[in-house]
């Protein structure tokens, strides 16, 4: 099947972007780096990720319903703390599957049967095209911050992102200080599990591999459709997002 010339452009755009992309992006990101499966930011403050299940609420009785809102209304009434409760939707990606189809009807003797094949890949291809199917994935987002983080003003935050670079006593300072803010956020992820668990939600905290991959999608909504990130070694987050 020939190319797209509409897909084709998209991707020759995306390589010439990635040619010319240079370290000008990080510096306005409150992002410093991604370790031990949290994001440390550049004010100090850590931040994880859980990645949550969902519930039908509509499918459940009467009586479910009232439950899991009683549950959920308990559960933010528990926390002491502030939370990030982000929906993100995005285009369906099947392109691998489509590709498997493909390629499975290059094998295939029957001569029916392979056009057939071809035709259901060309056919989920263009309704997944046309039709702009969603996915939606649900994450909460749970804070930590040092004393030093409340009481920065706009102006501090705007320098804070600005800096790049750190010298070997900074270092230091930052890992002691990460260690300690790092416990205090594991018993803030515990409660929430715990509290999700009560309303019927499961959730996992994401690795630091998940959370490469999942800002790397965020921040090259386009790009990511056409380049995965198959080898993190390989991979500079500053160089990406």
């Amino acid at each position: 099947m020939p190319t797209n010339p509409q897909t084709q452009k998209e991707k020759d755009s995306v390589k010439n972007a990635h040619a010319h992309i240079g370290q000008s992006t990080v510096l306005h990101l409150p992002i410093a780096e991604i370790r031990d499966d949290v994001i440390i930011l550049k004010n100090g403050g850590i931040r994880a990720v859980l990645e949550t299940s969902t519930i039908n609420f509509n499918l459940k009785s009467e009586e479910e319903q009232n439950s899991i809102i009683y549950s959920y209304q308990h559960f933010l009434n528990t926390l002491e703390f502030p939370i990030q409760i982000l929906i993100r939707s995005r285009k369906l990606n099947i392109d691998e599957y489509i590709n498997k189809m493909r390629e499975k009807a290059k094998t295939q003797s029957n001569p029916l049967l392979k056009k057939q094949t071809i035709e259901y890949a060309d056919y989920i291809q263009k309704l997944i095209e046309y039709a702009d199917i969603m996915e939606k994935s649900f994450y909460i987002i749970v804070p930590f911050n040092p004393l030093r983080a409340n009481n920065t003003n706009i102006f501090s935050e705007f320098l804070a992102r600005l800096k790049t670079k750190d010298n070997v006593a900074e270092i230091r300072k930052r890992q002691i200080e990460f260690e300690q803010l790092h416990k205090g956020l594991i018993q803030r992820v515990n409660l929430i599990k715990a509290g999700l668990q009560n309303c019927g939600l499961t959730s996992e905290q994401l690795k630091t591999t998940d959370l490469i991959k999942l800002l790397y999608n965020v921040y090259n909504p386009i790009s990511s459709r056409y380049q995965n990130i198959n080898n993190l070694e390989d991979f500079s987050l500053e160089m990406k997002i």
